[in-house]
Parts: C-alpha cells; sequence; structure tokens
C-alpha cells in the first residue's frame, strides 16, 4: 500500500524503501497523486514538473538496488521554496520581475540535497521576493488569478508567510519536508500556523549561496518538517561551511539525528517577560503556559527573564530588512535579466517602467522605505541607529543565556488569520513581533506545534538557543515533542 506514504516520517520511508516494501517511483508518485489532487484548494506550489521527480527517484532505486544508497533522504521527495535556485527549475521569487527566469545553477542547499538522493520536488509559493507574513503578497498568477496560499487547516485562512508554500505543502502531504527561508520569521511563524516543525538555524550555519537575496544580513535557509527528527535529519544534509558564501561559518556539523538520542536534559530554560503582554492570544497563550509547564514537570529548571530591547525590534528589523532589500533588488533593471517593459522608449525608461511593471505594492513600498533610510541624511539617524540597536538586542540575549540553556516564547501571538484580515502593513508586520529580534541576533530557532485553538486551529512553541547549538535546541524540543501528539494529527483535506 502507498496510499498514505506522503505522511510517514523520513524514518519510516526510508526503512519501508530499505525493505522494499515500496519503491522511490512509488513513493514520489503518491506525493504527485496527493498534490494533484489537493493543491487546487491548497495552492501550494507555483510550478512542478511530475516526470523530473519520477527521473530522480527511479535514479534512486537504481542506486539502492546497486546498494549505493547516499543515506536517509534518498528518494525522498523535498519540496523547494521558489527563492533558492535549482539548476534548470524556474526561479520566479512569486513575482513577476523573474515569471520566466529559469536558474542555470544549483544553490548549495540543493546541490547538498541532489548529493544526499533527495528527489527536488516542484517549486514552492511565497510572499513576493520573501517580503511577507501570509503568502497574500505573492506575485504569482495562475488561471487568471493571483495564486495565493492557503492554509490547509482551513482553507479561509492564510498559510503564514513569507514561506507560506513551503509550510502548506507539507501540511498537504504534498512533500515529506521542505525548505524555506527565515528572515524575520518566515520559517518559524508559517510552522505555528501550519502545525509542523518550523527551524531557522543561526546565521551562517547554512550557506546562503543560490538564495535569491531579501536581506543578506538576516537570511537563512531551514526545513519544515512533521517532526523534530526529520528536521534534524534535513539539516543534517545541509549544513555546513561554504566558500561560495562569505558569511558561511567554518564550524562543526553533528550528526544531529543521533544528538537527539543522547541529549536528554534538565534543561535551564528562560521566559523573556517581554514575550507574555499586551497583544498575545489568551489561547496561545494557555497553550505556550501548558508546554512551559510540561518542561516543568521534565524536571527542567524555569527562569523568568528580561529581554529588555525587544520592543525595538520591529522598528529595528524594518529599517535594516528593507535599506538591504532596497540594494539587493536595484540588479533588477529591466536589462540584464528579468521583466524588460514593452512601452519602453529609451535605456531609462526601461529601468523606470520595468521595475514598476515588475514589482508588486509591498515590494514597492519596502524599497522606497530602504532607499530614504539610506539617503543622505538620514542614514546616521535610522540605518546606524538600528545597526547599534541591533547589537543592543543581540546582547540582551547573550546575556540571558549566562543563566539559560535557551528560551521559550510563543512563535506568533495568534493563530492562523483568515484571508483579507489585516487592514494595514503595520498591523501584517506586528504578526512577526515574537521572531524578528531571534533573527537580528543571528540565532537559531525553531516552531513546533503546542495546541489547537478550540477552531482547530495550530498553535507554536518557539525555541530560541545559543549560537550553532542546533542540537541542544531540537533535543529541548524533541522532549516536549515525545509526550504529545500534536504533530500527528493532520488536516482534513477533501
Amino acid at each position: 500500500m502507498t496510499g498514505d506514504l506522503f505522511y510517514r516520517s523520513i524514518s519510516e520511508l526510508s526503512d519501508g524503501l530499505a525493505r522494499g516494501q515500496f519503491s522511490a517511483a512509488e513513493l514520489t508518485q503518491a506525493v504527485i497523486d496527493r498534490t494533484t489532487r489537493v493543491d487546487g484548494q491548497v495552492r501550494a506550489f507555483n510550478s512542478f514538473a511530475p516526470d523530473d521527480a519520477l527521473d530522480q527517484a527511479r535514479a534512486a532505486d537504481q542506486r539502492r538496488h546497486a546498494r549505493e544508497v547516499r543515506g536517509p533522504l534518498d528518494g525522498i521527495p523535498v519540496g523547494i521554496k521558489d527563492v533558492i535556485a535549482v539548476a534548470g527549475q524556474p526561479l520566479t521569487a512569486s513575482s513577476k520581475m523573474l515569471a520566466n527566469f529559469v536558474s542555470p545553477y544549483d544553490s548549495t542547499v540543493t546541490a547538498r540535497l541532489k548529493q544526499a538522493g533527495a528527489v527536488l520536488w516542484g517549486r514552492l509559493n511565497l510572499d513576493e521576493f520573501a517580503m511577507g507574513s501570509s503568502t497574500e503578497n505573492s506575485g504569482t498568477v495562475k488561471h487568471g488569478e493571483a495564486w495565493q496560499t492557503r492554509n490547509p487547516w482551513d482553507l479561509s485562512r492564510v498559510p503564514g508567510g513569507s514561506s507560506g508554500g513551503s509550510a502548506a505543502a507539507v501540511a498537504a502531504g504534498e512533500a515529506i519536508v521542505s525548505l524555506g527561508s527565515d528572515t524575520g520569521g518566515s520559517i518559524r511563524q508559517p510552522a505555528a500556523f501550519c502545525g509542523l516543525v518550523g527551524l531557522k538555524p543561526t546565521y551562517g550555519q547554512v550557506s546562503r549561496y543560490g538564495l535569491i537575496a531579501y536581506a543578506s544580513s538576516l537570511d537563512q535557509i531551514g526545513p519544515f518538517a512533521h517532526s523534530v527528527e526529520d528536521a534534524a535529519i534535513t539539516l543534517g544534509a545541509i549544513a555546513g561551511h561554504d566558500p561560495l558564501d562569505s558569511t558561511s561559518f567554518s564550524t562543526a556539523v553533528p550528526d544531529y539525528r543521533s544528538e537527539l538520542k543522547q541529549r536528554r536534559g534538565p534543561w535551564k530554560l528562560g521566559i523573556p517577560k517581554e514575550y507574555f503582554g499586551e497583544g498575545l492570544d489568551p489561547e496561545v497563550g494557555a497553550a505556550v503556559a501548558a508546554a512551559i509547564d510540561h518542561y516543568r514537570k521534565l524536571g527542567c529548571e524555569i527562569r523568568e527573564i528580561s529581554l529588555p530591547h525587544t520592543k525595538y525590534a520591529i522598528g529595528v528589523y524594518y529599517i535594516i530588512a528593507t535599506a538591504e532589500s532596497s540594494s539587493n533588488l536595484a540588479r533588477y533593471d529591466g536589462i540584464r535579466y528579468g521583466h524588460r517593459s514593452a512601452d519602453a522608449s529609451d535605456a531609462l525608461d526601461i529601468y523606470y517602467k520595468s521595475r514598476a511593471e515588475g514589482f508588486g505594492p509591498e515590494v514597492k513600498r519596502r524599497i522606497i522605505l530602504g532607499t530614504y533610510v539610506l539617503s543622505s541624511g538620514y542614514y546616521d539617524a535610522y540605518y546606524l541607529r538600528a545597526q547599534k540597536v541591533r547589537t543592543l538586542l543581540r546582547n540582551d540575549f547573550l546575556a540571558a543565556y549566562q543563566s539559560v540553556d535557551a528560551i521559550l516564547t510563543p512563535t506568533a501571538p495568534t493563530a492562523a488569520f483568515a484571508r483579507g484580515a489585516t487592514a494595514s502593513p503595520l498591523e501584517m508586520y506586528l504578526n512577526d513581533i515574537y521572531t524578528i529580534g531571534v533573527t537580528l541576533a543571528g540565532l537559531p530557532a525553531l516552531s513546533l506545534p503546542c495546541g489547537f485553538t478550540r477552531s482547530n486551529l495550530p498553535i507554536g512553541l518557539q525555541i530560541i538557543g545559543q549560537p550553532f547549538q542546533e542540537a541542544n535546541l531540537l533535543a529541548i524540543a524533541q522532549a516536549y515533542e515525545r509526550d504529545h501528539d500534536w504533530s500527528q494529527r493532520r488536516p482534513a483535506l477533501s
């Protein structure tokens, strides 16, 4: 039977492949069939190529017959956010600007997944150029309409963003695991909304080579999975130093999966008082409090801590991120590659009209803001000051780690909200209030399910780890996951 393969863990699938219970081609076909059935509702994929995926799967079967298995990901379908390069596949960033662009090369993470034997499956939807918290800002158009990804738990609600397609695909059984990118919470918040484990590694632990840049000092690639172990396996395949990325850190990559069996705690866990105030939904707060209490029952020491500069995090983030995005997106000028206006009359007209037509409203908003804070007379007042406060934010976390091993917080202030419910950009930005500080500090963090609302929407617990201590972070998460079945629940899709 291959009917439910798309919801099994990597360990189960790897064992089934080894025993010959099914082939990689059968597994991939099950995922393709599932995607064909449900993606019209979920809209997680910008595009996918079944024949190419099946060719990759058959190659994995041939390796298995020749006893050349490359590890637990060999033959496993992995979805890729459409901002991460895969040679010969579309790379659109869900934008009209790159609607017809095909990547000529592999990113480092996809090259490493290929080395691990994974089946790279499809291009997953996102907020345009990773700018958003709901995937409502996608510029992808399919069947004559905007292609906004929906939350598999409630199709009237958002999956989070910007990696909404990556989260929704795994939650809906359209990929076994997937990769997303996190700049201000774009892995963790969608993971919380879709009931998944979502991991943002330490800045520099995973190469950014081949990732379309939004904010270069913040972006990190990481996995979505149904379980902590699956996230650990996927992280182990993509992590490590890369000479092609000047921000990649040279440090040993442990066997994260085996480390899960060795690290049992108990741990000292910090609870920042700034994360449990006004704006936190009562149901979310109650679920997170119950998770904290469970750690206490496991023998962990729970300590209240303070991260006093948290109140500045959103302002600092939207100055630094938009400044870097205005610089990174200057390359899309309608001349070298990307969308070119058909109405331009000269070189300057090409530049103006191509960018006006190619970028969506949210991207334009962030470019304008970023250009403003970098302009003469405002650089010192905004950008330079924001960088100084960023250092203070990081120092808050480092000071806290003098007395605790990790920090527990909500992932998002609410469960998934209805599509079209946010009235203003600022209201949307506040969805990342608990995740932004972590990114500014360059720390690892993950979200894992810790309950459901009365209306059956997932709630996420965020665990923030120390720099390059992903093994400990994953072990802390699994200690909770081991005693709860939240991650085993599945959305009811027809």
